[in-house]
């Protein structure tokens, strides 16, 4: 499937994924813009995380100095801003940048529960918005 789900439903039409409600063998309109999916990410370097905010994540995370990805919230600046106070107590002043304290990785660990790889749950994301438009 396009987003990378393994599970389908059979319909007369053919298969339609369980997850994204994509059918497989369905192309992309390359016309279209791509749909706009803002993230909140929350990247590792060294004991510090950066959570930031992103339309474009691929770029935007290809500017950032990082050691590891280790989870996409869907939400935009209000999400991203909301997180940056929840984390307060942990922040780097005027930074976007926090310590990566027992709470701030239970939060990480939350969110990529069931998630391999945040690469993929961003796609899963494109694809669900895809499909709604299509």
């Amino acid at each position: 499937m396009f987003c990378g789900a393994r599970l389908g439903v059979r319909w007369p039409s053919g298969w339609l994924c369980a997850v994204c409600e994509w059918r497989q063998g369905d192309v992309v309109d390359a016309e279209l813009p791509p749909p706009r999916i803002d993230v909140v990410y929350y990247v590792r370097y060294g004991d510090r995380v950066k959570i930031g905010t992103s339309a474009q994540p691929r770029r935007r995370l290809a500017a950032v100095v990082h050691d590891e990805l280790l989870a996409f919230e869907r939400g935009d600046r209000v999400v991203e801003r909301r997180r940056h106070e929840q984390f307060a107590d942990e922040r780097f002043a005027r930074t976007e940048w926090f310590r990566l304290s027992d709470r701030l990785r239970a939060h990480t660990v939350a969110l990529s529960a069931g998630v391999e790889d945040p690469w993929r749950l961003h796609t899963r994301w494109m694809s669900e918005a895809l499909a709604l438009r299509a």
